[in-house]
């Protein structure tokens, strides 16, 4: 069996994908087109698709039709009836449960393909199981007639180099209207959110980061959208609409989180604590809990099942301990119980791994979190102290990281470290300590407060220089329309920065 090709955080280009034309495709493909109303739309967009290179014997198309009245008959189309839910969420998955090709192909219902639309995504699917293509959409008033990009998707492309160097950012370029992926990855990811009407392209592509997919544009898969998007006629709105939606379920979005002690849905990192003494499992669980960033959850590990509602000793039971800490935490929303440790933290975007007997400082997740991101690390390892056993370590590990190296069947340290790399670094220097030498989070509030302002001040700060080149973008922009080519550079530069200041902010 040939090796499957290795991709280093988004850098597709150890990928070699056949030209159009030139190979001999054997996956199925689902188009899947969620719509309410827009028959005329439809049938045109349909059309294209009929008119496709890729075999039309490997081509189904399935059209969700979210209440439509009267309902949608599209020839060339097998039409399915929303009746759970109703908008774009609740389409998009009726879709694709309804969908049986080995990849599922989103698109939106007005759109006129190029012929080889189909085909220049499928190549890259031959190529690996966990790539998500998004096609070239080209915004036009009329079939035909000269389009352009969306603002937002021509300069991540141009400061990216075509998504390569986006890191974990890549996903933000996942959309609707043309976009691809297996149907097993998906459905690893968990199918699309039938709770949001809108900006569910962007939230499932961040799930779909977390299962390890690499995100692929294809300037060859081009098409044209009727008429301008949402976005770039009501940008603001959509963002005010939008943005209370994914603060709570994208937690790599730092800037949407700028309340330093809220709960989130989703948290950004999720601490795994084994459960041993009451005393020394408290200890460890509150100091997580404590610490920075705010929005950790923490899931300890232990014999819940064997916890029971009979008559017993309340003072000597042999589980006392375990029965203490569910009482303790039953009420503390960030608190899980499991019986093993999870192997993954998904949606989750990082998981640490604690061993038993061991409490995190102030700041040691903090610190933790922008060491791995600093050069998008899948592992950090945290050597603690020896053991009869080996070294007794603390893992920072990435989700999107292991779920891709679980996809090519060697879900271990050193796939992780081929295709995202790792660090090894000592707990002594990031504050991790045995519990019984750990600083109480109750007896210096003061210390534990600083970690939540200093995260607030930093915060601020970067919405204050989000705001300046916000500004400096406008002033540019409307120097570039009167033909300054200079400012029209310097727009695309800034534009970029603020991109990245909000992702990272």
């Amino acid at each position: 069996m040939a090796r499957v090709p290795r991709v280093r955080h988004n850098d597709y280009g150890t990928l070699e994908p056949p030209a159009l034309g030139t190979w001999r495709p054997e996956l199925t493909v689902s188009v899947v087109i969620p719509a309410h109303g827009g028959q005329e739309d439809l049938e045109r967009t349909v059309a294209s698709l009929a008119a496709q290179t890729y075999p039309a014997e490997l081509v189904e198309v399935v059209v969700a039709d979210d209440g439509s009245e009267p309902p949608l008959d599209v020839p060339g189309a097998r039409v399915v009836r929303v009746t759970r839910g109703w908008g774009r969420g609740a389409a998009r998955e009726t879709g694709r449960l309804a969908a049986t090709g080995d990849v599922v192909h989103w698109l939106d219902a007005d759109m006129i393909l190029g012929p080889a639309h189909v085909e220049a995504h499928m190549r890259w699917h031959h190529l690996i199981d966990h790539a998500v293509v998004l096609g070239d959409t080209w915004f036009v008033d009329a079939p035909g007639e000269e389009g352009v990009r969306s603002e937002y998707t021509r300069t991540i492309l141009e400061s990216t180099r075509m998504l390569k160097d986006a890191g974990s950012a890549a996903y933000l370029l996942h959309t609707g209207a043309s976009s691809s992926v297996r149907a097993d990855l998906l459905r690893a990811a968990g199918g699309v959110d039938t709770e949001l009407n809108m900006a569910e392209d962007t939230e499932l592509g961040y799930r779909l980061a977390q299962a390890g997919a690499v995100f692929i544009p294809d300037p060859e898969a081009r098409a044209e959208h009727i008429g301008p998007s949402t976005v770039m006629r009501r940008e603001k709105d959509v963002h005010r609409h939008n943005w209370s939606y994914l603060g709570d379920l994208v937690p790599e979005l730092r800037w949407l989180r700028a309340h330093p002690q809220r709960h989130w849905r989703v948290p950004y990192v999720r601490a795994v604590v084994p459960a041993t003494t009451y005393e020394e499992t408290r200890g460890a669980v509150d100091a997580v809990l404590a610490g920075a960033p705010a929005d950790t959850a923490v899931t300890i590990t232990g014999p819940w099942a064997e916890l029971t509602d009979g008559r017993r000793d309340s003072l000597d039971e042999p589980l006392l301990d375990a029965r203490l800490l569910t009482h303790l935490y039953r009420y503390e929303p960030r608190v899980s119980f499991a019986e093993d440790e999870p192997l993954s933290a998904a949606p989750t975007p990082f998981l640490l791994r604690l061993p038993a007997g061991w409490a995190p400082g102030a700041d040691t997740l903090s610190r933790l979190v922008r060491l791995a991101d600093a050069d998008l690390l899948g592992l950090v390892c945290v050597a603690l102290a020896e053991s009869p056993q080996g070294v007794v370590a603390a893992r920072l590990e990435r989700t999107a990281a292991f779920a891709r190296a679980a996809r090519l069947n060697g879900a271990d340290d050193d796939l992780v470290d081929e295709m995202f790399g790792s660090l090894w670094v000592s707990g002594a220097e990031y504050g991790l300590v045995p519990v019984a030498e750990a600083e109480s989070t109750a007896g210096d509030a003061a210390r534990w407060r600083a970690v939540a302002a200093e995260r607030l001040t930093e915060v601020k700060s970067l919405q204050a220089e989000v705001e300046r080149l916000s500004a400096e973008v406008e002033r540019l922009s409307t120097e570039a329309a009167a033909g300054a080519d200079a400012g029209a550079g310097e727009h695309g530069r800034l534009t970029s920065l603020i991109r990245h200041l909000r992702s990272a902010g």
